[in-house]
């Protein structure tokens, strides 16, 4: 929690670093906590508490800039931890690039309450939070006599951060965050010893998912058993809510200014052109009451909105902060996405495997990579083979490959599913044609 004496001691030493040879600063107070109870069989295993406070500050000084973080939150130390940092700036490279945003773009302040704290957070009983883990776990205990072990855990934390920039942004923000897991280890066939898991997660703790997460995740693993490879080929590919990000993320971290200004991106230059299908509309709607990923600033300060991304399969917007901006020459917008959506379409995952007549369901992703300079990828894969809408064998030890850019052309249809307690709401997606390697 930051309190108004942090915030106190956030603008004197603003004003500290200015009247010491800093021309222009921008300043980050923040704390941190977490905890996560983590059973094994229901008996617990490991506890880990962590709490975190500190100050980072980053200083302009004669065209030179360094960033600097303490959490000596006291003035005495705070005067030479910021006149050391002033000095030290003073030896780097100048770099004219590094300035603080227009401050026309700041976050002015005004908008509703986006609704990400919970105020039971201080009140929940751990025996409550370890009780969590051990229901998750008790779900699944004595089920099936193939059950290796079960690992269940409870974890949550709160997040608050107070920044100032000394051309007049000053910003707040707070979070709260709860999750239970459920993983779970059978024997297979032979030496297979297939596991898989399950989660649900949610800012606030009466909207936490607490029953039917290790159901969940012995249902998902028992599915597993008979893995085995299929014939090499082009198939229909299904990829699963829980794993659709997975294909989102290349396409992301290709529209940042670092990777754009660097050359590193494969779709440079590809603003307002088609990479995708028409079906293919991701939007970045950062004021979502009460969504994980929503936020008014980023952390530049710099004000968010609701921006298209992809529109049609067209390319619509980078990410470009305001260092990047001024070393490109082009205008800035925000430093990086808040809460992304795909436009859903009107069936769930069941529905969606009902109408292949021969494809594959990815339910996860086992290693591999992406080029960020060409979009080829390679990634292991495991799932089920799917013949005339229905699952008929469970997989594994098979590679997708091809480029991202026709990867997301081939896009055919999305589903009615994402999991809403995400920053990332990728539903169900369905590609054409993909090239599968196996037997």
């Amino acid at each position: 929690m930051i309190t108004d004496n942090n915030k106190n001691l956030a603008q004197w030493a603003m004003d500290y670093a200015l009247k010491n040879g800093c021309q222009s600063a921008k300043l980050v107070l923040y704390s941190n906590s977490n905890a996560s109870f983590e059973l094994r069989d229901a008996k617990m295993d490991k506890l880990k508490q962590a709490t975190e406070s500190g100050l980072s500050i980053s200083l302009y000084v004669d065209g030179r800039f360094g960033t600097y973080s303490t959490n000596r939150l006291d003035k005495k130390e705070l005067e030479s931890f910021i006149k050391n940092g002033i000095e030290s700036t003073r030896y780097l490279a100048e770099d004219e690039a590094r300035v603080l945003p227009d401050a026309s773009r700041y976050y002015k302040g005004g908008k509703p309450d986006l609704q990400l704290f919970d105020k039971k957070f201080y009140d929940i009983n751990p025996d409550d939070k370890v009780a969590v883990a051990r229901a998750a776990a008790e779900e699944v205990l004595g089920k099936d006599d193939r059950i290796i072990s079960v690992s269940t855990s409870y974890s949550d934390g709160e997040d608050a951060a107070y920044r100032l920039t000394s051309n007049g942004f000053e910003g707040e923000t707070k979070s709260t965050w709860y999750s239970v897991f459920a993983d779970v280890s059978m024997r297979g066939e032979g030496e297979a010893r297939p596991s898989s898991y399950w989660y649900d997660s949610s800012l606030y703790f009466d909207k936490l998912i607490k029953s039917g997460i290790g159901v969940k995740a012995l249902e998902r693993v028992m599915k597993k058993l008979g893995q085995k490879k299929i014939a090499s080929g082009k198939y229909t590919m299904v990829v699963d809510p829980m794993n659709a990000s997975n294909l989102i993320d290349p396409m992301i971290s290709a529209l940042y200014g670092s990777s754009l200004q660097q050359k590193d991106s494969f779709l440079l230059d590809k603003l307002n052109t088609k990479i995708g299908a028409d079906k293919m509309n991701l939007t970045d709607e950062p004021h979502l009451v009460g969504a994980s990923g929503a936020r008014y600033f980023d952390s530049e300060g710099v004000a968010t909105e609701r921006r298209p991304i992809f529109e049609n399969g067209i390319l619509k917007t980078y990410f470009i902060d305001t260092y990047n901006s001024k070393k490109m020459g082009v205008a800035p917008t925000v430093n990086s996405p808040s809460l992304l959506v795909l436009q859903p379409g009107n069936k769930d995952l069941d529905g969606l495997i009902a109408d292949v007549q021969k494809g594959i369901l990815v339910t996860g992703f086992n290693g591999g990579n992406s080029n960020s300079s060409t979009g080829d990828f390679s990634y292991g894969i495991e799932g089920f083979l799917i013949e005339n809408g229905k699952l008929t064998q469970p997989i594994n030890e098979m590679n997708i490959t091809g480029n991202l850019i026709t990867l997301w052309s081939s896009l055919v249809a999305v589903g009615n599913d994402p999991r809403m307690s995400s920053s990332w709401r990728i539903p169900s997606l369905v590609f054409d044609e993909v090239n599968f390697s196996g037997l």
